[in-house]
């Protein structure tokens, strides 16, 4: 499925989040932590990090003796990358028009990034051509599902999208058969004290373009009692769901 993507919104975002990013990014490590161990053996030496954020994956990858490209969007990422040491060579750039010559890349990793693409198939199938015949990729992302909690308790509000629409479970598994790739799920289930605490999490790490936009609406502590009312929790808090899928090529 195709969807009309705001790239530029998308780059702003993120770069207003990249700063306190890693202070937020805990379902990013949770994710990438849980997609290291899908890794296969590979004594390949060059990793492209698609979609790289402020380099945490890049560190460890370039620790374990890698020669890491470090790709993403956004400069202000990009930047913080960069003072963090993280990578041998960064690239500014989109995962959609990887600029990257095919058959240069021992691996290919992508954590939480390619969900802001503007057609999975598309971007799956240009970090396949981008791998050598030895290579191969790792990537996760979010399906349908995810946050709705936030859209249960905007709906109380507003009419609006709140949340992106995602590619269902079935979807993705399609589209990483056709390209040789093992899907794994998960669903994930954050808990904060309290709406803004969440609210918060989410501003954190940039996840805050919606692709058909929304209400903009001041979150008055009115309105923050309000989604408060209506946002589901259990007995550790307010929650927010995450559906996961891992891909990982078939070698």
């Amino acid at each position: 499925m195709m969807l009309l993507v705001n790239k530029q919104a998308i780059a702003k975002a993120f770069d207003r989040a990249a700063i306190n990013y890693d202070n937020y990014a805990s379902l990013q490590r949770f994710s990438g932590d849980a997609l290291l161990e899908l890794a296969p053996a590979c004594s390949g030496r060059i990793v492209l990090d698609a979609g790289c954020g402020t380099g945490w994956y890049s560190r460890i990858w370039r620790n374990r003796g890698k020669y890491v490209i470090a790709l993403d969007l956004s400069l202000e990422m990009l930047k913080q990358a960069k003072i963090k040491n993280s990578a041998n060579y960064y690239v500014s750039g989109d995962i959609d028009y990887l600029p990257i010559a095919n058959g240069t890349l021992d691996i290919v990793w992508s954590n939480l990034a390619v969900q802001w693409s503007s057609d999975l198939s598309t971007v799956l199938n240009r970090f396949n051509q981008a791998l050598k015949p030895s290579g191969y990729m790792l990537f996760s992302t979010i399906s349908d599902g995810s946050l709705k909690e936030l859209n249960i308790a905007w709906s109380y509000l507003d009419q609006y999208n709140h949340v992106n629409q995602f590619l269902s479970r079935k979807e993705i598994f399609k589209i990483c058969h056709m390209q040789n790739i093992i899907c794994h799920s998960q669903v994930v289930i954050m808990h904060f004290p309290t709406v803004l605490s969440a609210m918060r999490s989410l501003k954190g790490i940039g996840a805050t373009h919606v692709h058909k936009g929304r209400n903009i609406i001041v979150l008055t502590r009115n309105n923050l009692d309000k989604l408060g009312k209506y946002w589901p929790r259990d007995k550790y808090g307010f929650r927010l769901s995450y559906n996961l899928i891992y891909g990982v090529t078939d070698l």
